[in-house]
């Protein structure tokens, strides 16, 4: 009965074609917000930057790539039904809500290298007094909503991809701040969670 509820206008690349326009906002505040940015006083490798670029750029191109090289990213794992759409686009811009509400927190601290500015602030308003990082949060909460659109192994291979390369890029930014902030970073990792709230 609740399946026939869902409204049927909807099909998956009308679906797709929401979230694209969701992501591309989400690029447009970091295009924006970029020119606010505090000047670096230390900053990783080139090295170390092409560790979490790459897996990115090729994630993305596991979620939205029309042409894969791999049949079975293909392989469907959830039915092809408006419900899911739906779910889809709405869990998709809840993660870039969050994640913008994470960017807009941070000011001109932010910055998509690992990185320590000028007069670096530890942020711990908003979403930061409860996740560590929710900008990753919010991009792995939007690729959970464009990959229940598709329904395929691609997108639940781009989220583990993410996830990975969000994870070791996060241990990265917290020895910088651990460096900076010392027991304070140490007190504030004590009661929040790197990606999810901590339950106790």
């Amino acid at each position: 009965m609740f399946q026939n509820s869902i409204p049927t206008e909807m099909s998956p690349a009308l679906a797709l074609d929401l979230t694209r326009w969701l992501w591309w906002i989400l690029g447009l505040v970091w295009l924006i917000k970029a020119f606010t940015m505090k000047k670096a006083k230390r900053t990783e490798t080139p090295s170390e930057r092409v560790l979490h670029i790459a897996p990115l750029l090729i994630a993305f191109w596991f979620l939205f790539g029309r042409v894969l090289p791999f049949q079975w990213l293909f392989l469907p794992l959830l039915p092809s039904r408006p419900l899911f759409w739906w779910l889809g686009v709405v869990i998709t811009a809840l993660g870039m809500a969050i994640s913008i509400w994470a960017r807009l927190s941070l000011g001109s601290n932010w910055s998509g290298l690992v990185t320590l500015k000028d007069d670096h602030e530890l942020i711990r308003k908003g979403l930061y007094r409860r996740i560590r990082h929710p900008i990753y949060t919010g991009i792995l909460v939007g690729v959970i909503g464009t990959g229940m659109i598709h329904g395929q192994l691609r997108g639940l291979l781009c989220f583990v991809i993410l996830y990975l390369t969000f994870y070791f890029k996060a241990k990265r930014e917290e020895s910088f701040l651990l460096q900076e902030f010392g027991p304070n970073f140490t007190e504030h990792q004590s009661h929040t969670g790197m990606f999810w709230p901590k339950l106790s």
